[in-house]
Protein backbone atom coordinates (compact mmCIF):
# COMPACT_ATOMS: atom_id res chain seq x y z
CA UNK A 1 0.00 0.00 0.00
CA UNK A 2 1.39 3.40 -1.19
CA UNK A 3 1.19 6.86 1.29
CA UNK A 4 0.14 8.13 -2.12
CA UNK A 5 -3.21 6.15 -2.99
CA UNK A 6 -6.79 6.20 -2.18
CA UNK A 7 -7.22 3.23 0.02
CA UNK A 8 -4.65 4.95 1.99
CA UNK A 9 -5.73 8.05 2.33
CA UNK A 10 -9.13 7.70 2.51
CA UNK A 11 -9.36 4.32 3.93
CA UNK A 12 -6.23 2.62 5.71
CA UNK A 13 -5.52 5.94 7.44
CA UNK A 14 -8.45 7.16 8.93
CA UNK A 15 -9.96 3.87 10.28
CA UNK A 16 -6.72 2.83 11.74
CA UNK A 17 -6.29 6.46 13.62
CA UNK A 18 -10.39 6.31 14.42
CA UNK A 19 -9.89 2.54 16.68
CA UNK A 20 -6.50 3.04 17.78
CA UNK A 21 -7.74 6.40 19.51
CA UNK A 22 -10.75 4.42 20.35
CA UNK A 23 -8.52 1.48 22.28
CA UNK A 24 -7.03 4.35 24.01
CA UNK A 25 -9.91 6.21 25.06
CA UNK A 26 -10.91 3.21 26.68
CA UNK A 27 -7.71 2.58 28.23
CA UNK A 28 -6.86 -0.20 26.62
CA UNK A 29 -3.36 0.69 25.95
CA UNK A 30 -2.52 -3.14 25.02
CA UNK A 31 -5.53 -3.28 22.25
CA UNK A 32 -4.25 -0.37 20.92
CA UNK A 33 -0.58 -1.06 20.52
CA UNK A 34 -1.66 -4.97 19.15
CA UNK A 35 -4.12 -3.29 16.78
CA UNK A 36 -1.83 -0.37 15.53
CA UNK A 37 1.19 -3.67 15.17
CA UNK A 38 -1.61 -5.53 13.11
CA UNK A 39 -2.33 -2.89 11.22
CA UNK A 40 1.29 -2.47 10.21
CA UNK A 41 1.42 -5.87 9.19
CA UNK A 42 -1.44 -5.22 6.91
CA UNK A 43 0.16 -2.69 5.31
CA UNK A 44 2.89 -4.47 4.76
CA UNK A 45 1.47 -7.62 3.35
CA UNK A 46 -0.84 -5.27 1.31
CA UNK A 47 2.61 -5.53 -1.75
CA UNK A 48 2.83 -9.75 -0.95
CA UNK A 49 1.77 -11.49 1.95
CA UNK A 50 3.97 -14.23 1.16
CA UNK A 51 6.96 -12.31 3.07
CA UNK A 52 5.11 -11.47 6.66
CA UNK A 53 6.65 -14.51 7.53
CA UNK A 54 10.03 -13.28 7.13
CA UNK A 55 8.90 -10.06 8.89
CA UNK A 56 7.90 -11.65 11.78
CA UNK A 57 10.76 -14.13 12.49
CA UNK A 58 13.01 -11.33 11.71
CA UNK A 59 11.56 -9.50 15.18
CA UNK A 60 11.39 -12.69 17.39
CA UNK A 61 14.95 -13.43 16.16
CA UNK A 62 16.28 -10.14 17.28
CA UNK A 63 14.40 -9.67 20.32
CA UNK A 64 15.23 -13.08 21.44
CA UNK A 65 19.51 -12.00 20.86
CA UNK A 66 19.03 -8.54 22.07
CA UNK A 67 17.66 -9.77 25.91
CA UNK A 68 19.57 -12.49 25.95
CA UNK A 69 22.73 -9.30 25.39
CA UNK A 70 21.04 -7.06 27.69
CA UNK A 71 20.29 -9.62 30.17
CA UNK A 72 16.86 -9.44 30.37
CA UNK A 73 16.24 -13.27 30.30
CA UNK A 74 18.07 -15.59 32.59
CA UNK A 75 21.64 -15.62 31.84
CA UNK A 76 22.68 -17.78 29.11
CA UNK A 77 26.88 -18.77 29.75
CA UNK A 78 27.88 -17.28 26.15
CA UNK A 79 29.91 -15.31 25.01
CA UNK A 80 28.48 -11.96 24.67
CA UNK A 81 30.24 -11.23 22.03
CA UNK A 82 29.48 -14.16 20.15
CA UNK A 83 26.08 -14.01 20.32
CA UNK A 84 26.43 -10.16 18.91
CA UNK A 85 28.17 -11.44 15.95
CA UNK A 86 25.97 -14.21 15.30
CA UNK A 87 22.90 -11.84 15.70
CA UNK A 88 24.68 -9.83 13.07
CA UNK A 89 25.36 -12.55 10.91
CA UNK A 90 22.10 -13.72 11.32
CA UNK A 91 20.29 -10.36 9.83
CA UNK A 92 23.68 -9.85 7.23
CA UNK A 93 22.76 -13.70 6.35
CA UNK A 94 19.07 -12.80 5.67
CA UNK A 95 19.91 -9.63 4.01
CA UNK A 96 22.54 -11.43 1.49
CA UNK A 97 20.58 -14.02 0.55
CA UNK A 98 17.49 -12.15 -0.62
CA UNK A 99 19.35 -8.88 -2.37
CA UNK A 100 22.85 -10.28 -2.96
CA UNK A 101 22.29 -14.00 -4.13
CA UNK A 102 22.33 -12.74 -7.80
CA UNK A 103 25.37 -10.54 -7.80
CA UNK A 104 27.65 -12.55 -6.23
CA UNK A 105 26.57 -15.48 -8.62
CA UNK A 106 27.02 -13.53 -11.49
CA UNK A 107 30.49 -12.14 -10.51
CA UNK A 108 31.50 -15.62 -9.69
CA UNK A 109 30.19 -16.90 -12.96
CA UNK A 110 32.36 -13.88 -14.80
CA UNK A 111 35.23 -14.25 -12.80
CA UNK A 112 35.60 -18.36 -12.72
CA UNK A 113 33.95 -19.01 -16.01
CA UNK A 114 31.54 -21.07 -14.52
CA UNK A 115 27.34 -21.10 -15.53
CA UNK A 116 25.49 -21.59 -12.06
CA UNK A 117 21.83 -20.34 -12.37
CA UNK A 118 19.73 -19.01 -9.17
CA UNK A 119 15.83 -19.39 -8.78
CA UNK A 120 14.54 -15.71 -9.22
CA UNK A 121 14.14 -13.92 -5.67
CA UNK A 122 11.46 -10.91 -5.34
CA UNK A 123 13.41 -8.54 -3.30
CA UNK A 124 11.07 -8.32 0.24
CA UNK A 125 9.91 -5.01 0.70
CA UNK A 126 11.67 -2.97 3.52
CA UNK A 127 14.48 -5.70 4.23
CA UNK A 128 17.33 -2.73 3.88
CA UNK A 129 15.42 -0.50 6.82
CA UNK A 130 14.12 -3.30 9.22
CA UNK A 131 17.47 -5.40 8.99
CA UNK A 132 19.90 -2.64 9.91
CA UNK A 133 17.14 -0.96 12.72
CA UNK A 134 17.82 -4.34 14.72
CA UNK A 135 21.39 -4.53 14.38
CA UNK A 136 21.08 -1.02 15.87
CA UNK A 137 19.19 -2.47 18.40
CA UNK A 138 21.43 -5.62 19.01
CA UNK A 139 24.43 -3.21 18.81
CA UNK A 140 22.87 -1.25 22.02
CA UNK A 141 21.31 -4.14 23.75
CA UNK A 142 25.24 -5.88 23.86
CA UNK A 143 26.30 -2.06 24.74
CA UNK A 144 23.36 -1.93 27.76
CA UNK A 145 21.92 0.95 26.18
CA UNK A 146 18.15 -0.28 26.26
CA UNK A 147 16.49 -2.82 27.11
CA UNK A 148 13.06 -4.01 26.27
CA UNK A 149 10.98 -6.57 28.11
CA UNK A 150 8.04 -6.56 26.05
CA UNK A 151 7.72 -8.46 22.83
CA UNK A 152 4.74 -6.19 22.02
CA UNK A 153 6.72 -3.09 22.53
CA UNK A 154 9.58 -4.42 20.71
CA UNK A 155 6.96 -5.71 17.16
CA UNK A 156 5.87 -1.83 17.34
CA UNK A 157 9.18 -0.48 17.15
CA UNK A 158 10.22 -2.63 13.97
CA UNK A 159 6.47 -2.40 12.27
CA UNK A 160 4.96 0.60 13.10
CA UNK A 161 3.51 1.30 9.69
CA UNK A 162 4.79 5.43 8.79
CA UNK A 163 8.46 4.29 8.80
CA UNK A 164 8.71 0.72 8.02
CA UNK A 165 9.08 0.53 4.24
CA UNK A 166 11.91 3.31 3.85
CA UNK A 167 12.55 4.76 7.36
CA UNK A 168 13.75 7.16 9.58
CA UNK A 169 16.30 4.11 10.68
CA UNK A 170 15.20 4.98 14.06
CA UNK A 171 16.52 3.64 17.49
CA UNK A 172 14.44 1.81 20.13
CA UNK A 173 15.90 4.07 22.79
CA UNK A 174 13.94 6.76 21.06
CA UNK A 175 10.92 5.16 19.91
CA UNK A 176 9.60 3.25 22.78
CA UNK A 177 9.58 5.98 25.66
CA UNK A 178 7.17 7.97 23.20
CA UNK A 179 4.97 4.59 23.04
CA UNK A 180 5.50 4.63 26.76
CA UNK A 181 4.88 8.21 27.64
CA UNK A 182 0.84 8.70 28.91
CA UNK A 183 1.08 12.30 27.10
CA UNK A 184 1.13 10.46 23.69
CA UNK A 185 -1.64 8.20 25.03
CA UNK A 186 -4.85 10.90 24.07
CA UNK A 187 -5.44 12.95 20.72
CA UNK A 188 -2.90 15.99 20.53
CA UNK A 189 -5.09 18.34 17.93
CA UNK A 190 -1.54 20.11 17.76
CA UNK A 191 0.28 17.05 16.32
CA UNK A 192 -2.81 16.09 14.52
CA UNK A 193 -2.53 19.20 12.34
CA UNK A 194 1.21 19.62 12.37
CA UNK A 195 1.23 15.80 10.95
CA UNK A 196 -1.61 16.58 8.10
CA UNK A 197 0.20 19.71 7.02
CA UNK A 198 3.70 18.31 6.71
CA UNK A 199 1.93 14.94 5.10
CA UNK A 200 0.06 17.29 2.69
CA UNK A 201 3.64 18.99 1.51
CA UNK A 202 5.02 15.46 1.39
CA UNK A 203 2.09 14.40 -0.82
CA UNK A 204 3.13 17.23 -3.00
CA UNK A 205 6.45 16.15 -3.20
CA UNK A 206 5.70 12.99 -4.19
CA UNK A 207 2.97 13.36 -6.54
CA UNK A 208 3.06 17.08 -8.66
CA UNK A 209 6.92 17.22 -8.60
CA UNK A 210 8.65 13.76 -8.45
CA UNK A 211 6.53 11.84 -10.67
CA UNK A 212 6.57 14.88 -13.07
CA UNK A 213 9.96 15.22 -13.19
CA UNK A 214 10.16 11.31 -13.53
CA UNK A 215 9.23 10.96 -16.97
CA UNK A 216 12.03 13.32 -17.96
CA UNK A 217 14.63 11.36 -16.20
CA UNK A 218 12.48 7.76 -17.50
CA UNK A 219 13.34 8.86 -21.05
CA UNK A 220 16.40 10.25 -21.01
CA UNK A 221 17.80 6.99 -19.52
CA UNK A 222 16.23 4.85 -21.59
CA UNK A 223 18.29 6.39 -24.70
CA UNK A 224 21.77 7.90 -23.04
CA UNK A 225 22.78 7.46 -27.32
CA UNK A 226 20.67 9.81 -28.47
CA UNK A 227 21.37 12.92 -26.01
CA UNK A 228 23.11 15.50 -27.10
CA UNK A 229 24.66 18.64 -24.28
CA UNK A 230 21.51 20.13 -23.63
CA UNK A 231 19.16 16.82 -23.60
CA UNK A 232 21.85 15.08 -21.49
CA UNK A 233 21.94 18.33 -18.87
CA UNK A 234 18.05 17.93 -18.55
CA UNK A 235 18.61 14.09 -17.76
CA UNK A 236 20.79 13.76 -14.88
CA UNK A 237 19.15 17.34 -13.25
CA UNK A 238 15.81 15.77 -13.57
CA UNK A 239 16.71 12.37 -12.26
CA UNK A 240 18.71 14.31 -8.97
CA UNK A 241 15.48 16.28 -8.31
CA UNK A 242 13.40 13.16 -8.58
CA UNK A 243 15.68 11.16 -6.30
CA UNK A 244 15.64 14.22 -3.90
CA UNK A 245 11.51 15.11 -4.18
CA UNK A 246 10.84 11.10 -4.05
CA UNK A 247 12.29 10.79 -1.32
CA UNK A 248 12.06 13.80 1.25
CA UNK A 249 8.77 13.48 0.38
CA UNK A 250 8.37 10.09 1.30
CA UNK A 251 9.76 10.93 4.92
CA UNK A 252 8.13 14.10 5.03
CA UNK A 253 4.78 12.06 5.04
CA UNK A 254 6.17 9.26 7.24
CA UNK A 255 7.04 12.51 9.67
CA UNK A 256 3.76 13.35 9.22
CA UNK A 257 1.71 10.21 9.66
CA UNK A 258 3.65 9.50 12.81
CA UNK A 259 2.97 12.67 14.43
CA UNK A 260 -0.84 11.68 14.09
CA UNK A 261 -0.22 8.96 16.93
CA UNK A 262 1.97 11.54 18.51
CA UNK A 263 5.39 9.99 17.73
CA UNK A 264 8.07 12.21 16.46
CA UNK A 265 10.71 10.38 13.72
CA UNK A 266 13.91 11.99 13.56
CA UNK A 267 14.98 14.46 10.66
CA UNK A 268 15.79 12.31 7.84
CA UNK A 269 16.63 15.57 5.64
CA UNK A 270 18.14 19.50 5.65
CA UNK A 271 17.80 20.84 2.60
CA UNK A 272 20.90 18.79 1.46
CA UNK A 273 21.32 20.76 -2.25
CA UNK A 274 22.35 23.70 -0.38
CA UNK A 275 25.44 21.71 0.69
CA UNK A 276 28.90 23.70 0.42
CA UNK A 277 30.95 20.79 0.43
CA UNK A 278 30.55 16.63 0.32
CA UNK A 279 30.71 16.27 4.50
CA UNK A 280 28.06 18.74 4.67
CA UNK A 281 25.95 17.00 1.68
CA UNK A 282 26.18 13.52 3.84
CA UNK A 283 25.27 15.61 7.37
CA UNK A 284 22.03 16.56 5.11
CA UNK A 285 20.86 13.95 3.27
CA UNK A 286 19.32 10.55 4.75
CA UNK A 287 20.92 11.82 7.86
CA UNK A 288 19.65 8.46 9.77
CA UNK A 289 21.40 6.71 7.48
CA UNK A 290 24.72 8.63 7.80
CA UNK A 291 24.57 8.29 11.19
CA UNK A 292 24.37 4.41 11.59
CA UNK A 293 26.71 3.89 8.64
CA UNK A 294 28.90 6.17 11.20
CA UNK A 295 28.10 5.06 14.59
CA UNK A 296 27.96 1.49 13.55
CA UNK A 297 30.60 0.79 10.81
CA UNK A 298 33.44 3.78 10.86
CA UNK A 299 33.73 4.59 14.92
CA UNK A 300 33.54 0.80 15.55
CA UNK A 301 36.90 0.54 12.70
CA UNK A 302 38.40 3.04 14.17
CA UNK A 303 37.05 6.10 12.72
CA UNK A 304 39.76 8.70 12.53
CA UNK A 305 41.65 8.03 15.65
CA UNK A 306 44.38 5.68 14.77
CA UNK A 307 46.15 7.39 11.78
CA UNK A 308 45.64 8.78 8.52
CA UNK A 309 46.09 5.27 6.95
CA UNK A 310 43.60 3.45 8.89
CA UNK A 311 41.29 6.66 8.59
CA UNK A 312 41.32 6.47 4.76
CA UNK A 313 40.58 2.61 4.70
CA UNK A 314 37.86 3.15 6.60
CA UNK A 315 36.37 5.90 4.98
CA UNK A 316 36.53 3.96 1.71
CA UNK A 317 35.53 0.88 3.23
CA UNK A 318 32.14 2.79 5.19
CA UNK A 319 31.16 4.61 1.68
CA UNK A 320 31.56 1.28 -0.58
CA UNK A 321 29.31 -0.74 1.93
CA UNK A 322 26.85 2.16 1.61
CA UNK A 323 26.92 2.19 -2.51
CA UNK A 324 26.36 -1.88 -1.67
CA UNK A 325 23.52 -1.05 0.54
CA UNK A 326 21.83 0.88 -1.93
CA UNK A 327 22.04 -1.76 -4.75
CA UNK A 328 23.42 -4.56 -5.88
CA UNK A 329 25.66 -3.57 -8.58
CA UNK A 330 29.22 -2.69 -9.67
CA UNK A 331 28.14 1.20 -10.36
CA UNK A 332 26.52 1.70 -6.64
CA UNK A 333 29.59 0.59 -5.57
CA UNK A 334 31.35 2.84 -7.96
CA UNK A 335 29.25 5.90 -6.56
CA UNK A 336 30.00 4.81 -2.83
CA UNK A 337 33.99 4.94 -3.98
CA UNK A 338 33.69 8.38 -5.69
CA UNK A 339 31.89 9.73 -2.65
CA UNK A 340 34.46 8.35 -0.58
CA UNK A 341 37.53 9.93 -2.39
CA UNK A 342 35.16 13.10 -3.02
CA UNK A 343 35.57 12.85 1.35
CA UNK A 344 39.05 12.51 1.34
CA UNK A 345 40.20 14.84 -1.21
CA UNK A 346 38.06 17.41 0.93
CA UNK A 347 39.01 16.54 4.23
CA UNK A 348 43.02 16.71 2.35
CA UNK A 349 41.96 20.15 1.22
CA UNK A 350 40.82 21.19 4.25
CA UNK A 351 43.60 20.23 6.39
CA UNK A 352 46.12 22.15 3.99
CA UNK A 353 43.88 25.01 5.03
CA UNK A 354 42.81 25.98 1.17
CA UNK A 355 39.09 27.65 1.39
CA UNK A 356 36.55 28.46 -1.72
CA UNK A 357 34.05 30.92 -2.16
CA UNK A 358 30.64 30.11 -1.43
CA UNK A 359 29.13 30.22 -4.36
CA UNK A 360 32.47 27.92 -5.79
CA UNK A 361 32.06 25.96 -3.48
CA UNK A 362 28.51 24.91 -3.50
CA UNK A 363 28.83 25.02 -7.75
CA UNK A 364 31.32 22.03 -6.99
CA UNK A 365 29.15 20.43 -4.85
CA UNK A 366 26.10 20.25 -6.98
CA UNK A 367 27.69 19.18 -10.05
CA UNK A 368 29.34 16.43 -8.70
CA UNK A 369 26.08 14.76 -7.11
CA UNK A 370 24.39 15.47 -9.75
CA UNK A 371 27.14 13.50 -11.84
CA UNK A 372 27.54 10.37 -9.26
CA UNK A 373 23.79 9.85 -9.53
CA UNK A 374 24.13 9.39 -13.36
CA UNK A 375 26.05 6.11 -11.99
CA UNK A 376 23.30 5.58 -8.90
CA UNK A 377 20.33 5.26 -11.80
CA UNK A 378 21.94 3.93 -14.91
CA UNK A 379 21.35 0.57 -15.59
CA UNK A 380 24.50 -0.21 -16.89
CA UNK A 381 27.89 1.28 -17.39
CA UNK A 382 27.66 1.71 -20.98
CA UNK A 383 24.36 4.16 -20.65
CA UNK A 384 25.74 6.05 -17.62
CA UNK A 385 29.47 6.74 -20.19
CA UNK A 386 26.99 7.96 -22.69
CA UNK A 387 25.02 10.33 -20.39
CA UNK A 388 28.20 11.83 -19.41
CA UNK A 389 29.58 12.17 -22.84
CA UNK A 390 26.72 14.22 -23.97
CA UNK A 391 27.04 16.33 -20.91
CA UNK A 392 30.64 17.35 -21.76
CA UNK A 393 29.53 17.79 -25.21
CA UNK A 394 31.28 14.88 -27.01
CA UNK A 395 27.97 13.89 -28.80
CA UNK A 396 27.62 17.52 -30.09
CA UNK A 397 26.39 20.80 -29.23
CA UNK A 398 23.26 22.17 -31.19
CA UNK A 399 22.57 25.34 -29.65
CA UNK A 400 20.86 26.86 -32.92
CA UNK A 401 18.36 23.48 -32.71
CA UNK A 402 18.10 23.42 -28.79
CA UNK A 403 16.58 27.17 -28.63
CA UNK A 404 14.52 26.61 -32.05
CA UNK A 405 13.09 23.45 -30.45
CA UNK A 406 12.19 25.68 -27.01
CA UNK A 407 11.05 28.83 -29.49
CA UNK A 408 8.31 26.53 -31.68
CA UNK A 409 7.60 24.53 -28.70
CA UNK A 410 6.93 28.19 -26.54
CA UNK A 411 4.70 29.27 -30.00
CA UNK A 412 2.79 25.81 -29.88
CA UNK A 413 2.17 26.28 -26.32
CA UNK A 414 0.36 29.78 -26.75
CA UNK A 415 -1.10 28.28 -30.26
CA UNK A 416 -3.62 26.20 -28.05
CA UNK A 417 -4.25 29.38 -26.53
CA UNK A 418 -4.58 31.91 -29.08
CA UNK A 419 -5.55 29.84 -32.74
CA UNK A 420 -4.89 32.85 -34.97
CA UNK A 421 -1.01 31.90 -34.20
CA UNK A 422 0.23 28.26 -35.71
CA UNK A 423 2.69 25.95 -35.21
CA UNK A 424 4.30 22.74 -35.82
CA UNK A 425 5.31 20.85 -33.28
CA UNK A 426 9.50 19.89 -33.16
CA UNK A 427 9.06 16.33 -32.64
CA UNK A 428 13.32 16.09 -33.17
CA UNK A 429 14.02 17.43 -29.08
CA UNK A 430 13.70 14.86 -26.60
CA UNK A 431 12.92 18.26 -24.31
CA UNK A 432 10.65 20.64 -24.45
CA UNK A 433 10.79 23.90 -22.70
CA UNK A 434 8.67 22.67 -19.88
CA UNK A 435 10.92 20.72 -18.35
CA UNK A 436 13.68 23.35 -18.29
CA UNK A 437 11.28 25.29 -16.83
CA UNK A 438 10.23 22.69 -13.91
CA UNK A 439 14.43 22.45 -13.64
CA UNK A 440 14.87 25.90 -12.72
CA UNK A 441 11.34 25.73 -10.50
CA UNK A 442 12.79 22.75 -8.68
CA UNK A 443 16.35 24.74 -8.23
CA UNK A 444 14.10 27.70 -6.91
CA UNK A 445 12.54 25.26 -4.12
CA UNK A 446 15.58 23.70 -2.87
CA UNK A 447 17.79 26.57 -2.28
CA UNK A 448 15.32 29.58 -1.77
CA UNK A 449 12.59 28.26 -0.05
CA UNK A 450 12.04 27.49 3.20
CA UNK A 451 12.44 23.45 4.17
CA UNK A 452 9.65 20.86 5.44
CA UNK A 453 11.51 21.89 9.04
CA UNK A 454 11.18 25.42 8.41
CA UNK A 455 7.98 25.01 7.34
CA UNK A 456 6.47 23.35 10.64
CA UNK A 457 8.55 25.52 12.57
CA UNK A 458 6.67 28.57 11.51
CA UNK A 459 3.47 26.92 11.31
CA UNK A 460 4.15 26.24 15.59
CA UNK A 461 5.55 29.54 16.42
CA UNK A 462 3.57 32.35 13.90
CA UNK A 463 0.27 31.87 15.01
CA UNK A 464 -0.70 34.83 12.31
CA UNK A 465 0.30 32.79 9.57
CA UNK A 466 -1.49 29.46 10.63
CA UNK A 467 -4.56 30.49 8.40
CA UNK A 468 -2.40 30.96 5.38
CA UNK A 469 -0.58 27.95 6.10
CA UNK A 470 -3.73 25.96 6.08
CA UNK A 471 -4.72 27.20 3.10
CA UNK A 472 -1.56 27.04 1.35
CA UNK A 473 -1.46 22.76 2.57
CA UNK A 474 -5.18 22.78 1.73
CA UNK A 475 -3.99 24.04 -1.56
CA UNK A 476 -1.25 21.51 -2.14
CA UNK A 477 -3.36 18.84 -0.98
CA UNK A 478 -6.22 18.85 -2.95
CA UNK A 479 -3.62 19.31 -6.17
CA UNK A 480 -1.81 16.26 -5.27
CA UNK A 481 -5.26 13.90 -5.14
CA UNK A 482 -6.08 15.52 -8.65
CA UNK A 483 -3.21 14.45 -9.94
CA UNK A 484 -3.79 10.80 -8.45
CA UNK A 485 -6.97 11.23 -10.21
CA UNK A 486 -5.33 11.74 -13.88
CA UNK A 487 -2.47 9.39 -13.37
CA UNK A 488 -1.80 6.28 -11.24
CA UNK A 489 0.34 6.19 -8.51
CA UNK A 490 3.76 5.16 -8.56
CA UNK A 491 5.95 3.44 -5.87
CA UNK A 492 9.20 5.58 -3.68
CA UNK A 493 12.61 5.00 -5.14
CA UNK A 494 13.68 3.68 -1.88
CA UNK A 495 11.53 0.96 -2.08
CA UNK A 496 14.14 -0.93 -4.42
CA UNK A 497 16.65 -0.06 -2.33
Amino acid sequence: MLFNSFEFIFLFLPVTFYIYYFFLKQRLVVGAKSFLILASLFFYSWWNIAYLPLLILSILFNFIIGNVLNDNFHPVHLSKKYLLTFGILGNLSLLGYFKYSHFFIDNYNVVFDTSFEFQSIILPLAISFFTFQQIMYLVDSFQNKTREYSFLNYSLFVTFFPQLIAGPIVHHANMMPQFASRWNLVKNYKNIAMGLFIFSLGLFKKVIIADTLSQWSAMGFAAPAMLGFFDAWATSLSYTFQLYFDFSGYTDMALGLALLFNIKLPINFNSPYRANNIQDFWQRWHITLSQFFKNYVYIPLGGNKKGDFRTVNNILFTFLLGGLWHGAGWTFIFWGFMHAMALLIYRFWKKLGFTLNVIVAWFITFNFINITWIFFRANEWQDASRILKGMMGLNGIDVSHSFRAIYINTVFKLSELFPTISAHKNSQFLFSFDTYFFIGVCFFIVLRTPNSLELVQNFHIKNKNRVKLTLFYSIIFFLSLLKMMMVPSSEFLYFDF
